[in-house]
């Protein structure tokens, strides 16, 4: 029988956080160094997808930044915490249907 344990919300929620956090932080961080590099690899991205949209990556905003990792971490965290809920749930009520 295949179990599955209960995942802890709390810390799904903070592995997704961060996650998407750090991953904004790298974003923040190449805006300031790189832009120009930065709009001609987005740019590519987006050619590459047969996208044309008049896109440009404005100038490094130290606070802009900073919020654009806070909420990203707080999206994350919900985001992670709702699907281990919903996942635990959705386990739980299986396991009932097979004791059946």
């Amino acid at each position: 029988m295949n179990k599955h344990p209960k995942l802890n919300p709390n810390k799904a929620g903070l592995v997704f956080g961060i996650f998407l956090a750090v991953v904004h932080l790298i974003w923040s961080i190449l805006v300031a160094l790189i832009p120009n590099q930065l709009q001609t690899f987005f740019d590519w991205v987006l050619k590459l997808h047969s996208i044309s949209m008049p896109f440009t990556i404005k100038p490094f905003v130290f606070m802009n930044a900073f919020w654009l990792v806070i909420v990203t971490f707080v999206v994350g965290f919900i985001l992670g915490w709702l699907l281990v809920v919903i996942l635990n749930c959705v386990c739980q009520k299986c396991k009932k249907k097979r004791r059946r």
